[in-house]
Parts: C-alpha cells; structure tokens; sequence
C-alpha cells in the first residue's frame, strides 16, 4: 500500500495492530525516563508521538509537527521549519519505518536538538516475532509490514555516526501482533525469558553529546609555520643588530 512510492503511514494509535496495547506499553516504559527530560522545548514528531502520555516530564512546551491540520506546525520532517539547536527534546514513534531516507530525518533531528538534549525513538523491530508478517502475502501490504523494520542497531550506529550516546535500549511486546495480544500468553513469556532482545518493539532514549572543544595543539599546529618563517632571508635578530 503506497502511494507515490512512500509507504502508507499510521496516523493513530488503532491503525496499528494491537495499537493500544503498543501505545500503553510504551508509556509504561518511558514513565520512569519522563522526569529526566527537562529543558523549555519539546518536539513531538507525527501524531503518534503527540498522542502518547508524556506526564512528569520536565519540559515547559510541548509542540507537534506532522503534516496533518491538527498539528501544532504542519511542516515535512525533512525539513524541519525550526532553528538549529532550539530543542530540548524530540520524540519520534514510528517514523523511521515509513520515511524514504531515515538518516536524512536524523540528521535533520540532530540539527535542531540541543548538546545536552534528549532523542525518544521508538521502532519495530525485525529480529522479533512480527517479522512474520513480512514473509505473509496477507500482510505485507498492511501498516505496518509494508513499511521498512530497521534493527535496533542499526538505528544505534546512526546515531552513534551523529554523536549520541544511547542510554536506554528496551524491548516491548514479545509477540507477533497478528492477531490480539493476550497478556498471559505463556508463549510470550517464555519467549521474553529466553530472548529478551526479541522484542516486537524497541524504545531507543539517546542524549546528544556535548560538541568537543578544538584542542589547543591543534591551533599550534595551524600557527607553526608563520612562527619559523624568516623574512630576512635566514639572518637572525642578533646578526641584523650586529649589523646596525
């Protein structure tokens, strides 16, 4: 299901499988995370991540950018129409999955976030049990099989290439999500005992290092050859006083 070549993207909770029962479980992930996010601006990439409960963070301002009329900024992630390092905070549920160049969205993240600022991303996971609705003719043109699963470190090195450092790596729901989620599920259980790292879902919580200061040897280096050079053709100071 595309049109234009671009994937067709969720725009709320229940287009999702399971949808509320993703929505919830990640909030219960990132309610102890919230209080640790502080600062004047946050920034809520796509309606899902707008409609997330974000309570006890410790930011002043909450603004929403997706390319709906009930966003706060209508405006392409791409090309985000904000100033470099303005934001305190970014939160991004299920973006990368359904955008034609991922690190180009990164990048631009990057570029408004702060040193110092927090990155939430949340992602399907392919190396999960919901990789078996890519292998299925009946659902692989569904949201969200038909958009592209990233495995977590990937995302990981992408933003280790952009100078983050992740400080928080979880994995929800140890299920396929084809049909609905029994939270009982011994299957699921056994699963998340056994392979933790299996996930179906994965929240990443990165902070953005601060930029490194030039070394002052480097500077030396730049000024070394105005030192050494002569301008009266070798002679030294003492010879040109001798001189006089």
């Amino acid at each position: 299901m595309t049109h234009s070549g671009v994937p067709l993207k969720p725009y709320h909770w229940s287009e999702l499988p399971n949808g509320p029962v993703i929505r919830e479980s990640i909030e219960e992930t990132m309610f102890s995370w919230w209080p640790r996010v502080f600062g004047y601006y946050m920034l809520s990439l796509g309606p899902l991540s707008a409609k997330i409960d974000k309570t006890g963070v410790g930011v002043s301002c909450h603004y929403s950018l997706f390319d709906e009329p009930e966003a706060d900024i209508l405006a392409d992630y791409s090309q985000l129409p904000i100033q470099n390092a303005s934001v305190d905070a970014v939160v991004m549920n299920f973006l990368l999955e359904f955008e034609t160049d991922p690190y180009r969205l990164l990048r631009e993240v990057d570029r408004v976030l702060i040193s110092g600022g927090h990155l939430i991303i949340a992602g399907f996971n392919p190396l999960s049990p919901m990789f078996i609705g890519k292998v299925l003719p009946k659902y692989q043109q569904e949201i969200p099989w038909n958009g592209r699963f990233f495995m977590p470190s990937r995302v990981k090195d992408w933003l280790g290439l952009l100078g983050y450092q992740v400080v928080a790596d979880e994995r929800l729901l140890h299920h396929h999500l084809l049909k609905e989620l029994k939270t009982d599920s011994i299957w699921s259980h056994a699963l998340k005992s056994w392979l933790p790292s299996s996930g179906s879902v994965y929240v990443l919580v990165a902070r953005k290092l601060e930029t490194p200061l030039t070394p002052v040897r480097a500077k030396r280096k730049v000024k070394q050859p105005n030192w050494s050079t002569a301008p009266t053709a070798g002679r030294t100071g003492h010879t040109s006083q001798s001189s006089k």
